[in-house]
């Protein structure tokens, strides 16, 4: 299973020091944001498949286009950057990183689903992988988000801790709907 690791890292020799310690890819949020050009040079060093860069997003209900104007946050989703989420993911990408790890702070927590306008728009900006997170709360929020959210991957927490699925449960669900995976259970 690949391991990936986040929080702390700030430099390319952090992130070397967790390859070292046996990650497979190391996560960046803040640190990426406070200086692009982490992405860069850890993309260069280990490779663009080892570096995810993680975007709490969060959206103005006011805003014309909630989606397009989504904001980047950090801090656990309590400080504004000014970034928007699309425009960050794109930067993101063509500095050298494998995925991104899009976390939507308004669906967090609620098990209400994911936020797939969101995380479709992510999608179709970026070629690279876009993992969503936040909001997960039954089967088909995972369905929804692998179809409409056009998701290549997804954040499960509540549900198993909740008793509402297992893996394997999961997995059988999202087999049966047509969602491929890389390992059928």
């Amino acid at each position: 299973m690949p391991f990936c690791v986040g929080g702390g890292i700030r430099t390319a020799r952090d992130a070397e020091q967790v390859f070292e310690a046996g990650a497979d890819k190391v996560s960046v949020n803040s640190a990426a944001l406070a200086d692009p050009t982490l992405i860069d040079a850890i993309g260069r060093s280990f490779g663009a498949q080892a570096v995810v860069v993680a975007i709490d997003a969060r959206r103005d209900p006011k805003a014309a286009d909630p989606v397009r104007e989504a904001e980047v946050f950090v801090q656990g989703g309590r400080k504004p950057t000014g970034r928007r989420v699309v425009e960050w993911a794109r930067e993101a990408e063509q500095r050298g990183a494998g995925e991104i790890l899009l976390t939507s702070m308004d669906a967090d927590g609620t098990r209400a689903g994911f936020d797939c306008e969101l995380t479709a728009a992510v999608s179709r900006a970026v070629g690279i992988p876009v993992i969503a997170s936040g909001g997960a709360g039954t089967v088909p929020h995972f369905i929804d988000v692998f179809g409409r959210g056009k998701a290549d991957a997804a954040l499960a927490a509540s549900i198993f801790h909740f008793g509402i699925s297992t893996s394997r449960g999961l997995k059988e669900e999202l087999q049966r709907a047509g969602v491929s995976m890389r390992l059928p259970c």
